[in-house]
């Protein structure tokens, strides 16, 4: 007979909290919109992007992931530098090889004796 008396009180006060909760538990209104989070640490704007601020950039959270246009703006960003040191890296590969072509040019003009050069 105790235990049920227990039980018995036992659901009613979680009866009564749950009524409570539900009934004074807050307003009807819906939750006010959230400011959306945006970047904290963006890419640099004055220099080019290295490896640290690759390794620092961290993008925040949104209800369903990332935000997508911070994402698309850095790997936008990204994409050009990449593609401008692709470039750089090529001119500088061909001035190379121009140089290299040059330097080599003398020698194979050049005769192998001196005595031959009379």
């Amino acid at each position: 007979m105790v235990m049920f008396l227990f039980l018995v009180v036992a659901l009613a006060v979680v009866v009564a909290a749950v009524t409570l909760a539900v009934v004074g538990g807050g307003e009807s209104a819906p939750l006010p919109e959230a400011a959306p989070e945006r970047l904290q640490d963006p890419l640099p704007e004055d220099r080019p992007v290295g490896r640290a601020d690759i390794e620092t950039l961290r993008f925040p959270l949104a209800p369903r992931g990332y935000r997508m246009a911070d994402v698309d703006d850095a790997l936008g960003r990204l994409a050009a530098e990449l593609a401008e040191r692709d470039a750089r890296i090529a001119g500088l590969e061909s001035a190379l090889a121009g140089a290299r072509a040059a330097a080599a040019q003398p020698r194979q003009n050049k005769p192998e004796h001196p005595e031959d050069q009379r």
